[in-house]
């Protein structure tokens, strides 16, 4: 069986350009890309934070350092420029392979800078 697991993330990324007109999808900050291990025309999912949209895309590059992070073509219709996105790609896998996994969690500040990593989440508490 093959299980479709949380590969990477980038966590609380501040939208800074939609560009409906502008061919691709999300362009990402390259530093980004390489922390992450995202792939250019890797498929995406973006959660929108800020208004709840929940759509996929694909990614492509950015200029590394610019902290762009800028929803093109028809997903520019989904987010305004400073609302808060999670982007997450996922893999498949065997469940040998789910078993010694860990995700790449990358959390960035408000410029979409790098503030810290980490390969699990804390277990909720009620």
């Amino acid at each position: 069986m093959q299980l479709s697991l949380l590969k990477t993330k980038i966590h609380r990324a501040t939208v800074t350009h939609s560009e409906l007109n502008y061919e691709g999808s999300i362009a990402i900050d390259d530093n980004l890309l390489q922390a992450t291990g995202i792939r250019e025309f890797e498929q995406v999912h973006i959660w929108d934070v800020t208004n709840g949209a929940r759509f996929s895309t694909y990614a492509i590059r950015a200029e590394a350092g610019s902290g762009i992070v800028s929803l093109n073509g028809g997903a520019a219709r989904h987010v305004q420029v400073g609302d808060i996105i999670i982007i997450a790609a996922f893999a498949s896998m065997s469940e040998a392979e789910a078993d010694a996994f860990q995700p790449t969690l990358v959390y960035v500040d408000g410029n979409n800078r790098i503030s810290h990593t980490n390969t699990g989440i804390p277990v909720q508490k009620a």
